[in-house]
């Protein structure tokens, strides 16, 4: 079985939890891994002399530039890589070996070609064997340095290295970040792959990412040296040394097959035509500065057990976002809040705090077994006065977006992170709303202090109703509704989905499974 995301992961963990084997895998030694760190910013580079005529302006603050738009976030990282003159550090859950996947590799080569040190953190669960081989090419590249978070010693089956080494391979490095020359960074929620950048065939993600420069970018930089230097995280020579590596001019040749694709027409040219990096580089970029905090988990958390909350970020992020008084807006495409998370929404709305939930529909998720942990609380909230939203599969932007590159059938579902308190502070990363994340995952993001990016998201969750997403309410028996605005149908079951898909998610709703999800 292969793992290509979050939501398999859980349902596999759903099949595996209850037939543990016992044993253990022997991972390499840590004893000779160098321990590295990254570079000092440079001002006379091209980024650092557009950055550098911006900071002193704004001492200790960070600016932000939000990133909706799924094409715009990858042609943004595929130029910052091409204006990197010292370094690129790149961190993420996922990268698959698809078009983005490929451009992005044969990008960073081409900066390690003219000497731009790369480190690219990568967790190992998503790994397959063609991805093996290229990655086992990049390890021995000059100037690229690649670790393998909480690797698999194996290279076959993940589902038998799962079995045999259940309780450290459950537990995943969710964070994503792309800094370059340690001077501007890209943290959100995207991953490296198609569905990511709204480039795949099948599958369009709704996602949000931010660009900073100034004060956040040391803390993220702080945060890659502590995941890189951490006990989970493994040169990739020692991991892959029995892998057959793929050879540069391939990698090449299918970079230059997918610029020439026709279907990649289309998303090829919306990268050219990004202008993020151009208009920062000329300090034209639209930047609001203020006061941005980036919080993440301790590595640590990977090899400790649950009870260790310190190092947790989820106190961190409370304490960060603080007691709403007026408004809390949550986004998550994965939400499972718990008995405890579901009275402590539940105490808000009845002291009068607006609460208002966007998350995916059944329709729409990947992963039934998680929408069980989910399905189950929507009753008590919406008895509470909390307003549920829950994403349509058919997003229009994803749509028309898949269209032109010769889809007519993409899915679209909810990936992004980001959730506000009353319209004030403002928090964009990888951590969802449940459990997986608070106990088993490793996560990161940034809280912003931005009235004007809260308000972004408190006016966009006013208008996912009806053309966006599902209205769910209650009828006065207290059966559960959901209102399709832009077609006048109300449903009295989870719209676009079968009778034996809801049985499921029901039949899974009973077990004890919450603490995987």
């Amino acid at each position: 079985m292969i793992l290509h995301n979050r939501g398999k992961l859980a349902g596999c963990c759903l099949s595996l939890a209850v037939s543990l084997l016992a044993g253990c895998a022997s991972l390499p030694s840590l004893q000779d891994r160098p321990a590295n760190y990254a570079m000092e910013p440079d001002a006379a580079t091209p980024l650092g002399r557009a950055v550098a005529a911006r900071t002193p302006q704004h001492p200790g603050m960070t600016g932000i530039s939000a990133i909706p738009d799924g094409r715009v976030a990858f042609g943004t990282r595929m130029l910052l890589a091409r204006a990197a003159s010292k370094s690129i550090d790149i961190q993420t859950y996922i990268w698959h070996d698809d078009a983005t996947g490929t451009l992005l590799f044969e990008e960073i080569m081409q900066a390690a070609q003219r000497g731009v040190r790369v480190r690219l953190l990568l967790d190992d669960i998503n790994t397959t064997d063609s991805l093996d081989r290229i990655l086992a090419m990049l390890m021995h590249q000059p100037n690229i340095e690649l670790r393998l978070y909480n690797p698999f010693v194996g290279r076959g089956s993940k589902l038998t290295g799962l079995m045999t080494d259940f309780s450290r391979l459950n537990r995943r490095m969710h964070n994503k970040s792309f800094t370059v020359d340690n001077l501007v960074t890209v943290v959100g929620g995207r991953n490296i792959a198609d569905e990511y950048f709204e480039a795949a065939q099948e599958e369009g993600l709704v996602d949000l990412d931010v660009v900073a420069i100034g004060d956040a970018v040391q803390s993220v930089s702080a945060q890659f040296d502590l995941y890189w230097n951490s006990a989970s995280a493994y040169p990739a020579t020692s991991i892959l040394a029995g892998v057959e590596a793929s050879s540069a001019k391939d990698l090449a040749q299918h970079a230059q097959a997918v610029q020439a694709s026709p279907t990649a027409a289309a998303f090829a040219e919306a990268i050219r035509n990004t202008t993020e990096v151009k208009r920062l580089l000329e300090g034209k970029l639209d930047i609001e500065w203020t006061t941005a905090h980036l919080i993440n988990d301790d590595p640590a958390k990977t090899l400790r057990p649950d009870p260790e909350v310190d190092l947790q970020m989820l106190p961190k992020l409370q304490a960060a976002l603080g007691n709403p008084s007026t408004s809390l807006d949550l986004v998550s495409p994965y939400f499972v809040p718990g008995d405890k998370g579901t009275e402590a929404l539940e105490a808000l709305a009845r002291r009068g705090v607006v609460i208002r939930i966007l998350t995916n529909s059944l329709a729409a998720t990947d992963v039934s077994s998680v929408h069980s942990g989910y399905a189950k609380r929507r009753v008590p909230l919406l008895r509470a006065g909390v307003q549920i939203y829950e994403l349509k599969p058919d997003d229009t932007t994803i749509k028309k977006h898949a269209k032109q590159i010769g889809s007519s059938s993409a899915k679209s579902a909810l990936h992004a992170k980001t959730y506000a308190t009353d319209r004030h502070l403002l928090f964009v990363g990888s951590f969802n709303l449940d459990p997986r994340s608070s106990k088993l995952n490793t996560e990161m993001g940034l809280v912003i202090d931005s009235p004007a990016l809260a308000g972004k998201l408190d006016d966009a969750l006013d208008k996912v109703f009806p053309d966006v997403a599902y209205r769910v309410t209650l009828d006065k028996g207290g059966d559960l509704h959901w209102e399709d605005g832009s077609t006048g149908q109300t449903y009295t079951a989870d719209p676009k989905t079968s009778w034996f898909r809801r049985m499921m998610v029901h039949i899974q709703s009973w077990l004890p499974i919450e603490s995987l999800l």
